[in-house]
């Protein structure tokens, strides 16, 4: 039971936002009790931090599945975008929005996570990129895979980025383009071509 109100709890709070659902609204979808729910989360701080760990580690386990298919650097960068649009297809900044604004807790606790999984495996994919030779040699490989987390949350940024005039795939898209294109050798830049290239047909 427990298990499927973090479930039930994270597609509504992705759906409609951390402040915007209630307890009684998780009880009334599933059709409990809310007594039930405060058997197993005593207030909806722990609920809020039990789903955002629920979608961090579902996002991880998701990465690393694709990291161990082994695939060209560039490859792999692609398919975990692909990866990352489909488990947060209904995510909009507003979920996010809340979450920093009324849970900072919960909201720091997982940009801490964020920061560290997608710093470690970054700096993966640019040593294997190297190694490989699509991207160049002389990249600052520290510096690179902090950037990459900087563009990453700052094309959420809804006032830089508004919503009606970039959609999330396009931006995504954009980003990895713009971030490639400054790292890759004439080698990454041929296979980044080819990936847009399918992606436009």
């Amino acid at each position: 039971m427990k298990e499927a109100i973090v479930d039930k709890a994270t597609e509504m709070f992705l759906n409609l936002g951390f402040k915007s659902v209630t307890m009684d609204d998780i009880a009334n979808e599933m059709g409990i009790s809310k007594k039930t729910i405060y058997k197993y989360f005593c207030n909806k701080n722990t609920l809020v931090k039990a789903s955002v760990d629920s979608i961090f580690g579902k996002v991880c386990s998701g990465i690393d599945g694709i990291k161990n298919l082994d695939k060209n650097s560039i490859e792999e960068i692609f398919m975990i975008r692909g990866f990352m649009m489909q488990q947060l297809k209904h995510e909009t900044t507003a979920p996010i929005y809340q979450l920093q604004k009324f849970f900072p807790k919960a909201f720091s606790c997982l940009r801490k996570n964020q920061f560290e999984k997608v710093h470690s495996s970054m700096i993966d994919n640019l040593q294997k990129g190297i190694d490989n030779k699509i991207y160049r040699a002389d990249i600052d490989i520290e510096f690179i895979s902090r950037m990459y987390f900087t563009g990453l949350t700052g094309i959420k940024d809804n006032y830089v980025f508004p919503a009606e005039i970039f959609t999330a795939a396009n931006l995504t898209k954009q980003f990895l383009e713009y971030h490639l294109r400054a790292i890759a050798t004439p080698k990454g830049v041929e296979i980044l071509e080819s990936i847009l290239k399918n992606e436009d047909l």
